[in-house]
């Protein structure tokens, strides 16, 4: 991927907004079952304002959301239908506006992120390479979402070692700022770096609901990986502390809404930091994707954080 590289947001309040089928158990999954011509909006919408990488909606495609008895029936053949579906849109925009936009895979938490404990490396080792083998002919790279622990880790890459298409991966980050930056596990996210500089990883995001510590992290690994030729990024997942940039620019938001103009103020204060790619899952939507590419565009001076 060139630097500079604006990926898309959350997909699932995505389809909530536009109007398609969804609940907080199936969550974007419940689109891709009952009406996949929503997921194709829902991409466009972020292609629309800006995204040069669509994420296939895949990432629901696992047991937490599709239920034991659902992802055995189904699992499978939604995530591929996920990826089918990026991958012609991503066609659609090539042919229609010349416009070269990338298809990525995703490889979840089969279990959700939220408790790395629920994490069980036997049946999720089989989900993976489910999950793999259904998108793999689809996307022109992958992202390994939402890594919590440095179990889930070794495992998915295990899987994604025999892909040909360049990895990504996305560490899911304690939401509390500490000397020692932390996986969602309590886990040194250090290791985890460490690890993937190792294995020959692309790039590697952090993911958090606190800003800071996505601060934290980028400057931390832009320290760690400065002969290694692996690109940064900053994902994020809704903000529920104040950011020190923000603070810098007098944009702060309350904590249940981040604004675009606060990502952008976000996002141009990680690029400082080395950060290159830049995306985000719950709460970012298009309207911010859109904050992004105009900056991108226009190639403006950069916001000084002081």
């Amino acid at each position: 991927m060139k630097k500079l590289t604006i990926i898309d947001g959350g997909m699932g309040r995505e389809l909530e907004r536009i109007g398609a089928p969804f609940s907080q158990t199936m969550w974007s999954a419940q689109a891709l079952l009952e009406t996949p011509g929503y997921v194709r909006q829902a991409h466009q919408n972020f292609i629309d304002a800006g995204a040069q990488v669509i994420i296939a909606n895949s990432s629901a495609c696992v047991p937490f959301y599709l239920g034991q008895e659902c992802y055995q029936a189904k699992g499978e053949s939604l995530a591929r239908e996920a990826a089918i579906i990026a991958q012609s849109v991503v066609q659609h925009e090539k042919v229609k506006h010349r416009n070269k936009v990338l298809a990525a895979g995703a490889l979840s938490p089969p279990y959700g992120n939220d408790d790395p404990d629920l994490f069980d490396a036997e049946s999720a080792l089989g989900i993976y390479h489910a999950l793999f083998a259904a998108q793999n002919r689809y996307v022109d790279l992958w992202f390994a979402e939402e890594i919590a622990s440095i179990a889930e880790l070794t495992l998915v890459q295990s899987v994604l070692q025999h892909a040909q298409q360049p990895c990504y991966y996305i560490l899911s980050l304690s939401n509390e700022t500490t000397p020692e930056l932390q996986l969602r596990s309590g886990e040194s996210a250090i290791d985890a770096i460490d690890f993937i500089v190792q294995h020959g990883g692309e790039g590697i995001l952090f993911e958090s609901e606190t800003t800071d510590v996505i601060s934290q992290a980028i400057t931390r690994a832009a320290e760690r990986i400065k002969r290694a030729d692996i690109e940064l990024g900053g994902y994020i997942n809704f903000s529920t502390t104040t950011d020190s940039a923000l603070t810098a620019q007098n944009t702060s938001t309350p904590s249940s809404e981040l604004s675009p103009q606060s990502y952008l103020v976000l996002a141009q204060h990680w690029y400082q930091l080395g950060a290159t790619l830049f995306g985000g899952c719950c709460g970012i939507r298009p309207e911010h994707i859109q904050a992004l590419a105009r900056w991108r565009d226009s190639q403006e001076p950069l916001v000084a954080v002081k």
